[in-house]
């Protein structure tokens, strides 16, 4: 092997994208010290989507002072690219880790992550791309609007923040100061799944259970993000409900385009025309990719779809080394993927298996390097 190209999702929870491509280096590289190993770490809009784009491109991480998704001060970043663009992960200000144990999608705000972009502003950029993933909210990017200047009101006229639970209050949205603070300002959004924004694949009825809804908690949270569609298309002329991608982030994705009219995106897209993915796969032997569990979402425009799609193309075998596979990676196989490895080697609890990840990875990579050396030997 000449040449191979390690392009990991981060493993969540667990391994940072860059651990991940760190652990897979260090094994090949024993096993064939002259390959050269481009090491390319990816987010499709999640965590990790900041650090992805600045060892892409160069540029700056900021740090700044947000509310997290109960409205707690918390340290918080984005970054800025040599030519201006702000990059901004709303994970960084509203992800799932940072309502640690209390998951609760009803009482949650992405309030924080229109601070980021409010800040990004201020700081004179006019361009931002937003990832959209791993959140733990179900606001449909009202708390970001809020925190941007939208004023949202009550039937007696009463302004206040929605957050999931109280989204069917909402009687009317103005959105004028919002407007006049983005004059002159382009927002992409990069979404990871390209889900609606209600019914039976929808923000509430997929996302929401992890996030801590029970039955109950997500039909009245559906029903919420349906009447916050009906009002937004009312004020806006944008019906939200029908745009693929808008229940990305617990609805944020709808949000983002009637708030802000911001087109949404595939993040892994982005991310690879951002690193030039298609030049490097050029004498390229093999390609690994990797996430934390491969499961029916990762082929609807995650990390492992978006890479699968372009190495098949380009006539290059994928491999992908993941944390679980769910189901039998039929779907992973159409779309490109040569094969599928879980790095679990025993049956143990996820709190358990996750303090072994690393060394597990490690030695599922060596397994398959002594499995190719096999068929690479003279």
């Amino acid at each position: 092997m000449k040449k191979c190209i390690l392009i990991p999702d981060s493993f969540k929870g667990t391994m940072s994208s860059t651990e991940v491509c760190k652990i897979m280096a260090s094994v090949i590289e024993r096993f064939y010290p002259d390959a050269e190993i481009c090491s390319v770490p990816v987010a499709d809009g999640g965590e990790g989507t900041v650090d992805a784009f600045l060892q892409a491109a160069g540029g700056k991480k900021i740090r700044v002072y947000v509310k997290n998704p109960y409205f707690e001060e918390i340290p918080s970043f984005y970054g800025i690219l040599p030519d201006g663009t702000a990059v901004i992960e709303m994970a960084a200000a509203a992800g799932l880790p940072l309502a640690e144990n209390r998951r609760h999608a009803e009482l949650t705000t992405t309030y924080g992550v229109g601070q980021l972009i409010m800040d990004a502003v201020w700081a004179g950029c006019k361009k931002l791309i937003l990832g959209l993933g791993g959140s733990a909210t179900n606001d449909g990017g009202c708390g970001a609007a809020a925190a941007l200047g939208a004023v949202f009101r009550k039937a007696d006229g009463t302004a206040f923040i929605p957050v999931g639970q109280s989204l069917q209050e909402i009687a009317s949205v103005d959105l004028s100061s919002l407007q006049k603070r983005m004059t002159n300002i382009s927002v992409l959004t990069m979404c990871d799944i390209d889900n609606p924004l209600c019914g039976p694949e929808g923000a509430a009825a997929v996302f929401a259970p992890q996030k801590g809804a029970d039955k109950k908690t997500v039909r009245m949270l559906d029903r919420g993000l349906s009447h916050l569609a009906e009002i937004l298309q009312q004020q806006t002329g944008i019906d939200i409900a029908r745009i693929p991608g808008a229940g990305a982030a617990g609805g944020m994705g709808g949000g983002m385009a009637a708030f802000f009219q911001s087109p949404l995106q595939s993040g892994i897209e982005i991310i690879l025309d951002t690193v030039h993915f298609n030049e490097l796969l050029e004498s390229t032997d093999l390609v690994f990719t990797g996430e934390g569990k491969l499961d029916s979402q990762s082929m609807h425009g995650k990390v492992v779809d978006g890479v699968a799609h372009r190495t098949k193309a380009a006539g290059v075998p994928l491999i992908a080394v993941v944390g679980d596979i769910e189901g039998n990676a039929a779907d992973a196989y159409a779309a490109g993927v040569s094969a599928v490895f879980s790095i679990n080697r025993q049956a143990i609890p996820f709190e358990r298996a996750k303090l072994r990840c690393k060394s597990d990875l490690a030695l599922t990579m060596e397994n398959l390097m002594r499995t190719l050396k096999c068929f690479t030997q003279k």
